[in-house]
């Protein structure tokens, strides 16, 4: 088991998600349903893929019986964009803002050595865009992740 394929993200609104990502940011997506009314969404990204999917259904399709809750706080979890320069951390950035983002953290050099900055989505997820001088991506634009 050693690939990740897809990552589901449960939201509130998947016609006001559907514009932030798509209209907003510019994924390439594929809508099942239409866009009026969605079943599900996925993001035709390279590598990974991510998914959309009401929230309240996702919740049903884990466990019928004893749905997890849903709450606003934290989970620990974030999704991560890896530029290959500190322009282009702020380029998304820029996109970010205009598509209606929540920014938490503006683009700044960090701990790590890193250029790195945090947003929120229309959902309340945490995604970092953040740069590393050292890092390598692959032909698909994949970082990739060596010792040392």
């Amino acid at each position: 088991m050693n690939r990740l394929n897809l990552v589901t993200l449960g939201v509130k609104d998947m016609i006001k998600s559907l514009r932030f990502y798509r209209d907003g940011l510019g994924f390439e997506v594929f809508v099942y349903g239409n866009d009026a009314d969605p079943d599900v969404i996925f993001f035709n990204n390279g590598g990974t893929k991510i998914s959309l999917f009401p929230i309240d259904r996702l919740v049903q399709d884990i466990d019928e019986d004893n749905p997890p809750a849903i709450s606003n706080g934290f989970s620990g979890f974030t999704l991560a964009y890896n530029g290959k320069s500190k322009e282009e951390v702020d380029e998304i950035f820029v996109l970010a803002k205009k598509a209606g983002a929540k920014i938490v953290k503006e683009p700044e050099t960090v701990f790590w050595g890193g250029y790195s900055g945090y947003f929120q989505d229309p959902n309340g997820y945490y995604w970092e865009v953040a740069y590393g001088e050292n890092w390598e991506f692959d032909e698909n634009d994949m970082l990739i992740i060596t010792e040392g």
